[in-house]
């Protein structure tokens, strides 16, 4: 038993670590967290934390056929990724920030936070390298492709809760400075992540026809 806790302390930190570079999905994590609310910003985590899930399972249980297919559909998906961002984060950009009295209303019901999250699994998903990183660090820690489906449960599960520690960590400290800073401030900064999205779409899509 205590390998298995062993084993999923270490995991845990490394979800921690690949979800704590800030990327595309921690601006639009923000950006939702401060246009709508708390919910909004958690629903987003949450999605992105079963992507890394996924990908973790992959490497964990050796799924090596499932991630070459990914990386021989990588530049459709990174196209598809890289225009859904830049749609997201023109209209972020533009859309006018909420009171911080409240969430916004169309998030509040179990609809809009199913669609926050649905889109967030996508979005992290369509980017097929990331199995590949999990491969290397999995393979880096000792831990690619475990011995017993125990142990790969085990692996892939710390690495999915680590990644959402970090996203409940980030979405709740975001959520606490929305109340703080004015509501000038606010929409700025809701204008500022909505144009880094769509860069970050930008820079996905350019990668596209320049690599």
């Amino acid at each position: 038993m205590s390998e298995f806790v062993a084993l999923y302390g270490r995991m845990f930190l490394i979800g921690i670590a690949v979800a704590a570079p800030v990327g595309a999905m921690g601006v639009l994590c923000i950006q939702r967290t401060l246009s709508h609310g708390w919910r909004s910003g958690m629903a987003t985590g949450l999605g992105v934390a079963t992507a890394d899930g996924i990908y973790a399972a992959f490497a964990a249980f050796g799924v090596s056929a499932l991630s070459s297919v990914l990386v021989t559909w990588q530049t459709p998906l990174r196209l598809a990724g890289g225009v859904v961002l830049v749609v997201l984060g023109v209209r972020a950009a533009l859309a006018p920030t909420r009171s911080c009295d409240a969430e916004t209303p169309g998030t509040r019901d179990s609809g809009g936070a199913a669609r926050l999250y649905a889109s967030a699994v996508g979005l992290t998903l369509t980017n097929p390298m990331t199995i590949m990183a999990f491969g290397a660090i999995f393979a880096g820690a000792g831990l690619s492709a475990q011995p017993g489906a125990v142990s790969a449960a085990v692996a892939t599960a710390g690495v999915a809760s680590g990644s959402l520690a970090w996203w409940a960590l980030l979405t709740t400290g975001v959520a606490l400075a929305r109340h703080a800073v004015g509501s000038r401030l606010l929409s700025g900064i809701n204008i500022a992540s909505g144009a880094i999205v769509a860069l970050f779409g930008l820079v996905a899509i350019g990668s596209v026809f320049l690599g």
